[in-house]
């Protein structure tokens, strides 16, 4: 069971619109942080996820384990948030 969604964005990423997109379409919640907006997390992402890339997204589960997905990946993606 999901308790929490967190998505890494930036500005000019698509692959952060089609990671929201899917979200909606699926009735999923989560939270937005832009890092063009909040620089300061970008460690943060990096930590989590070793990418400098964006979309990082940080699914957090009830158990609070913490499943991070890098990019725009469906195949584990959908797994995550089911």
């Amino acid at each position: 069971m999901v308790k929490n969604i967190t998505i890494f964005t930036t500005n000019t990423c698509g692959y952060c619109q089609m990671v929201k997109t899917y979200l909606k379409a699926k009735g999923m919640g989560y939270d937005e942080v832009n890092l063009d907006q909040t620089p300061a997390r970008r460690e943060e992402a990096h930590r989590l996820s070793g990418a400098l890339t964006v979309p990082v997204t940080v699914v957090t589960k009830t158990d609070d384990s913490q499943e991070v997905i890098v990019g725009y990946n469906l195949a584990k993606l959908v797994p995550a948030v089911s």
